[in-house]
């Protein structure tokens, strides 16, 4: 991995009202890296995430992707140079079939510019490369699954479908927000093989999960947030020792466990 990061932040601070949700965090992330990123619920996680993507303006500090300036940009931007996110909460076209959902981001400048659809741009070449993404991440091509309308697929498949409009732009960075919650044990067993594949694939992952188990057999370093502030950050077995990251987790089951397995 090159040690030269392809996403900093510096000291990003996000007030609501009064109410500091984030306060001076700062990290970075190499390329081809995945960071996993967890805290307790109202860490500031999906905050830090939104700040990152533009989807909400930060109150001060800085982010630098591939060491320009992106502080603030709007959405749209971000993602049109390679800086990508899901949702914890999926936001499909619902009344659009699964593989119209990819349709749309194949219109989008990046994926002109970058190849993401073939041939003369006829809607017919997207549907193929639409159908080759779906196949790609988990879809059964000779299904009826990717014709389906994404108001009718089961959380497993939205999930998917979130990484899927994420690739059709052939992003460098992937933010992920909680790609394993609400799956089954055996959805979440054949995500992971997902997931290291495409870091495999070069693509960078930043991923905020609370499935640690999951998360540490994917992720290079964590990166932990408590009540906004950035905790410690390094390996799984060095963070899990942290007394600091105990103490925030206390009375977790799973943490607990996961401990115990690290």
């Amino acid at each position: 991995m090159s040690q030269e990061p392809i996403l900093q932040a510096r000291d990003i601070s996000k007030h609501f009202g009064g109410i500091a949700a984030l306060n001076r965090v700062s990290f970075h992330v190499n390329p081809g890296e995945v960071l996993g990123i967890i805290g307790p619920n109202g860490s500031g996680k999906t905050t830090l995430i939104n700040c990152l993507t533009g989807f909400i303006r930060m109150s001060s500090g800085e982010v630098l992707f591939k060491g320009k300036k992106i502080s603030n940009k709007p959405a749209h931007k971000i993602a049109d140079m390679g800086l990508t996110r899901t949702f914890q909460i999926m936001r499909p076209y619902y009344s659009l079939p699964a593989y119209k959902n990819l349709v749309i981001p194949l219109f989008a400048p990046r994926a002109r510019r970058t190849g993401g659809w073939r041939g003369g741009g006829k809607l017919g070449d997207r549907k193929t490369v639409s159908i080759d993404i779906l196949e790609e991440i988990g879809f059964e091509r000779d299904s009826f699954v990717p014709y389906k309308k994404a108001s009718s697929l089961p959380t497993g498949y939205l999930k998917r479908l979130e990484l899927a409009r994420c690739l059709a732009l052939k992003p460098e960075v992937i933010l992920c927000d909680e790609v394993f919650s609400g799956l089954s044990m055996s959805e979440i067993a054949s995500m992971v093989p997902l997931m290291e594949r495409l870091q495999m694939d070069g693509i960078t992952l930043v991923m905020i999960e609370h499935r640690l188990r999951e998360l540490f057999q994917v992720a290079n370093r964590i990166m932990v947030l408590n009540f906004g502030v950035k905790l410690t950050e390094g390996t799984p077995e060095e963070v899990m020792a942290n007394k600091q990251v105990k103490d925030a987790y206390f009375g977790s089951e799973e943490v607990e466990e996961v401990m115990h397995y690290a």
